[in-house]
């Protein structure tokens, strides 16, 4: 007679199948639509760019894993993979090949396996490799091409944005700025046409291009629960209701209303970008509904002091980056358990 043993095992003792692995695949999947669609305007530079960044990233964690940690191969979880996508979409698809490599070595060498890998970098990797290269790179990483359809793919031509001045980066957002800040009418005309910012007819970084795309993969991922509404919410609910009150209260140019430069805002730029993509991450985002509410509130209220006072036209990726650094303080934020009770202090 045999008999049955009692098996303890810690928690959890039931798994719904849900993995790192699976979790990274659905945002490279919910990611390539806009992808495609850079590739579409931009040219063979798009793919370059994005083939280089993923090679570097995955190459790099491989060779840090291995020689450094001297710990068990990482790279099949899929997120250095999708480290290197994130940063090839913040970057120009007309940038040089070894200003990619920098920025992809530093994203995961300084920005991830510094902390000791996946779980443990207290900032997005992506953000910190672009934010370097912004810092060091300014005028290539603020060189725009202008979208070019099809026509990109058969000619292999790149065209840079014109603009008073060419380093700061004649994007939709550099446009906006001028309009608001110094209420400039004469650049209005220099605005895409909405539709085109829908759509990503317009110059920027890869991930830039298709508000549409970008939404359609958010969406997608909160439908698979990969990630929840209240981050990507949060952020464009306080984006759109401050550049409604500076439009109201600001002196914009005649015959651009508070609605245009509403839609503006969030259509153009890494808006989103950041707040369905690079804000959502697990590991640099709070753990409770509060908390993730909170982080999106203040993502927004720094994009648009940045964007409306500061000296860039974007300013998602520092917001993401300076709200990374609180998240810490948002996980202290907790649901009081069932039956405890409340301390007083007399």
């Amino acid at each position: 007679m045999t008999m049955k043993k009692l098996i303890v095992a810690p928690a959890p003792h039931a798994h719904s199948g849900d993995s790192v692995r699976r979790n990274m695949l659905l945002v490279i999947l919910a990611l390539l639509p806009a992808y495609i669609v850079s590739v579409i305007e931009f040219g063979w530079g798009a793919l370059i760019t994005a083939l280089i960044s993923i090679a570097a990233c995955v190459c790099t964690e491989w060779v840090v894993t291995k020689y450094l940690l001297k710990e068990k191969n990482t790279i099949g979880d899929l997120s250095a993979i999708l480290t290197g996508l994130l940063l090839a979409f913040n970057l120009p698809s007309n940038i040089d090949w070894w200003i990619v490599l920098i920025g992809a070595v530093v994203a995961i060498g300084v920005g991830k396996m510094t902390f000791g890998g996946l779980g443990q970098n207290p900032f997005n990797p992506a953000l910190v490799g672009r934010v370097f290269l912004l810092i060091s790179f300014p005028a290539q990483m603020t060189t725009w091409p202008k979208a070019q359809g099809f026509a990109s793919l058969i000619t292999n031509q790149t065209v840079i944005a014109d603009g008073p001045d060419a380093n700061t980066g004649a994007t939709p957002l550099y446009y906006l700025k001028q309009i608001v800040k110094d209420g400039k009418s004469d650049v209005v005309s220099q605005l895409p046409d909405l539709w085109d910012s829908l759509l990503g007819v317009m110059g920027g970084s890869l991930g830039e291009v298709c508000a549409l795309a970008l939404i359609a993969g958010g969406i997608f991922l909160i439908c698979t629960r990969v990630i929840t509404w209240h981050i990507p919410v949060s952020i464009l609910c306080t984006v759109a209701l401050l550049a409604a009150v500076t439009g109201w209260c600001g002196a914009l140019p005649e015959g651009f209303t508070t609605w245009q430069y509403v839609a503006y805002t969030l259509l153009t730029g890494g808006m989103m970008l950041g707040a369905f993509f690079m804000a959502t991450d697990y590991v640099t985002s709070p753990m409770t509904d509060c908390g993730k509410i909170i982080f999106g509130i203040g993502i927004g209220v720094i994009v648009m002091v940045i964007r409306t006072w500061g000296a860039y036209p974007e300013g998602m990726s520092f917001a993401i980056l300076i709200m990374n650094a609180c998240v810490p303080l948002l996980n202290k934020i907790r649901p009081r358990r069932f039956g405890e009770k409340v301390k007083v202090k007399k």
